[in-house]
């Protein structure tokens, strides 16, 4: 195993120094820290304070890992989903779990976020919805110092899995299921956030389609906003045979903007939220199960603390019409 002196002098600073930095002193300047850090990942420097908790039988705490923010409007369907599915699998596992706002961890770096976790006794961490730029998050996965699981990243190592639906699969059915009931030759693509995991892997699913069936599509983001779906639609849909849009909140702006234009087009969403049953127009849509996914995040955390190496976990979906009749039983 490294020791603090082997980080000390392959950063070339003494052992003092190096045990500030891993404290967090105020008193070091960027350009030290810098060199220390770098040796630290060079080394794989893992500290005592760190290895021993690692190397405990005692199972820990599991953070829930969550950033509001980064939900839709429609923040509270999904995201209770999230929570009581992880919540009532750690409480059937003995888990006890904290839940961890990106707002209470802003502006830590990887290794301040490693100390952080470890003062409160963490040791699994469930990231939802990590963005291709959380450097830091994505920093903390791949020092593998916690059993991590992430929730729409595709993220494997020997102490990360992945879980999510396949959603390059998901887009695909859902948008030829709507095309092809409809006879439409030319799509309005209505995309998510421009770093989002899940943005790229659907956009793949369209693609897909749009080669197999010889169709055409203009792509424009939406940001999963009712209002700026609802403004491509506005600008866009009249040219257009039929709307795909990467989330149901979207797919209600743009229905609601070809009700402005007195137009009809076929629009489909993404998600299956409750929502989507009180348009007044029925829309296709893909059903994730946000709490099943949740749950068996645990599961796969408890999985990899017991000793099992990371895996990719894909959970099943389904396209659905949701109906108002069915959102009220």
């Amino acid at each position: 195993m490294v020791s603090i002196k082997e980080v000390a002098q392959q950063a070339g600073v003494a052992i003092s120094t190096v045990s500030k930095v891993l404290n967090g002193y105020p008193n070091v300047s960027e350009e030290t820290k810098k060199k220390v850090n770098d040796a630290i990942q060079e080394l794989n420097y893992i500290p005592n304070s760190i290895a021993s908790a690692l190397s405990s039988k005692q199972f820990g705490r599991l953070a829930l890992l969550l950033d509001p923010k980064r939900q839709t409007q429609a923040i509270d369907q999904i995201f209770m989903q999230y929570l009581l599915g992880a919540l009532d699998r750690a409480k059937e596992l003995n888990i006890e779990v904290i839940t961890v706002f990106s707002s209470m961890i802003a502006g830590m770096n990887a290794e301040e976020l490693t100390r952080y976790f470890l003062s409160q006794s963490i040791l699994g961490v469930i990231i939802y919805g990590l963005s291709k730029e959380d450097r830091i998050l994505q920093k903390l996965i791949e020092d593998k110092n916690f059993a991590c699981v992430v929730v729409d990243a595709p993220i494997v190592n020997a102490r990360t899995t992945s879980v999510s639906i396949d959603h390059e699969q998901a887009q695909y059915d859902v948008a030829k299921k709507t095309v092809t009931d409809d006879k439409c030759k030319s799509i309005l693509y209505i995309s998510g956030k421009a770093d989002g995991f899940v943005t790229e892997q659907r956009i793949r699913g369209m693609k897909r389609l749009t080669e197999e069936m010889n169709l055409s599509m203009l792509v424009r983001r939406g940001d999963f906003s009712e209002l700026t779906a609802r403004n491509v639609a506005l600008k866009y849909a009249k040219k257009k045979d039929c709307v795909v849009c990467a989330s149901d909140l979207m797919a209600i702006g743009a229905m609601n903007a070809l009700i402005e234009l007195d137009i009809f087009r076929p629009v489909c969403g993404f998600d299956g939220i409750t929502l989507m049953g009180y348009v007044g127009k029925q829309m296709n849509t893909v059903r994730q199960d946000f709490y099943a996914i949740s749950s068996r995040a645990v599961e796969e955390v408890k999985l990899l603390m017991d000793g099992q190496e990371g895996r990719r976990v894909i959970m099943p979906h389904s396209v659905v019409k949701m109906y108002y009749k069915d959102i009220i039983c």
